[in-house]
C-alpha cells in the first residue's frame, strides 16, 4: 500500500517567548502545499526501512516512519513491515517532510491494517513524533501556536494563485535557526493578519527567522529579492529555511533561478 504525504510552508513565524521546557512559544500558519514524497508499506517477516530519491541524514532506526511503527506497535498488534521512503521533499528546507512522513505513515498504517483510528486518535500519536506531524493528519490550513503543535482552523484558499517554491543548495539546522532568534511578544497576531490581502502581506507578516540566516546565507536572501522582482505578491522563507516562497497571480518565469536552485511550480 502506497501514500503521497506532500509539504508545508509556514506563511509568518513569529517566536514569542522561550519557555521554561526549553522550547520556544510561536504562532505561525501552515499551509499545505504540492510537494510530495512517496512512502510504502508491505507486510514483511521483519521491520525494515529503505530509502531512494534525496539522501536522508542519520540512521534508519532513527527515522520519524520507524519510530511511529514502535509507537503503534505498543498499542496495537500490527505486523512487521517493510517501510519504503522516496524522498522527493527537500531536507533542511523549513517544509515539514520528516514530519509529513510520520503523519502519512500512521495514515497509511491505519488504514492498511484497519486500526479504527480516528482523526483524533491519530493525532495524539503524531504530536509524540514531532511538534508539526499532527498538522498533516487532517492537512488543512491552520493557525499554530505554543510550540506548534497546538491548532486552530483557518479559512484560506491559495488555489487560485501560483505558488512556487525555491530550496537553494544549502540546508539550515532548527538549531541554527534558534540560534539567531530573538523572542519578542507581537502586537498583532498572524490569526488576523492573515486575512489582509495578500498584496498587503509583505508588510505585516514576517519571518522571525530570516533576520540571522539573511545574514549568513546571503544566498537565500537574494532568492526572496528575485522572487519580487519576479512579480511576487508575497515571498518568505518557510520556516527555518532554507527554501523560500513565493506567491504569484499567474506563473512566473524563474529560469535564472533554476540555474543554481530547485524550483517546484
Amino acid at each position: 500500500m502506497i501514500i503521497f504525504p506532500n509539504a508545508k510552508i509556514n506563511i509568518g513565524l513569529n517566536v514569542i517567548n522561550r519557555r521554561d521546557d526549553g522550547y520556544h512559544n510561536l504562532e505561525t500558519i501552515f499551509y499545505p502545499v504540492n510537494i510530495k514524497d512517496a512512502l510504502e508499506i508491505v507486510e514483511a517477516d521483519e521491520l525494515s526501512f529503505e530509502s531512494s530519491g534525496l539522501e536522508i541524514p542519520g540512521r534508519a532506526e532513527d527515522n520519524l516512519c520507524v519510530k511511529g511503527y514502535h509507537l503503534l506497535k505498543k498499542d496495537f498488534d500490527i505486523p512487521p513491515v517493510k517501510i519504503h521512503l522516496h524522498k522527493h521533499i527537500p531536507i533542511g528546507a523549513g517544509l515539514g517532510g520528516g514530519s509529513s512522513d510520520a503523519a502519512f505513515f500512521i495514515c497509511l498504517v491505519n488504514q492498511k491494517f484497519e486500526l479504527g483510528m480516528d482523526d483524533e486518535q491519530m493525532i495524539g500519536y503524531a504530536k509524540k513524533l514531532g511538534a508539526d506531524c499532527a498538522f498533516f493528519i487532517k492537512n488543512e490550513p491552520v493557525f499554530a501556536f505554543e510550540v506548534g503543535d497546538e491548532f486552530e482552523p483557518i479559512k484560506l484558499d491559495l488555489s487560485k494563485y501560483q505558488v512556487v517554491l525555491v530550496m537553494p543548495p544549502v540546508q539550515i539546522s532548527t538549531a541554527e535557526a534558534y540560534r539567531g532568534v530573538k523572542p519578542a511578544p507581537v502586537k498583532d497576531s498572524l490569526m488576523d493578519l492573515i486575512y489582509e490581502p495578500i498584496s498587503e502581506w509583505k508588510k505585516y507578516i514576517k519571518n522571525d527567522f530570516e533576520g540571522s540566516i539573511f545574514k549568513n546565507h546571503p544566498e537565500i536572501r537574494g532568492v526572496k529579492a528575485a522572487l519580487y522582482e519576479a512579480g511576487a505578491l508575497y515571498a518568505s522563507m518557510s520556516g527555518s529555511g532554507a527554501s523560500v516562497f513565493g506567491i504569484f497571480e499567474n506563473a512566473p518565469d524563474l529560469s535564472g533561478l533554476e540555474e543554481e536552485n530547485q524550483v517546484f511550480y
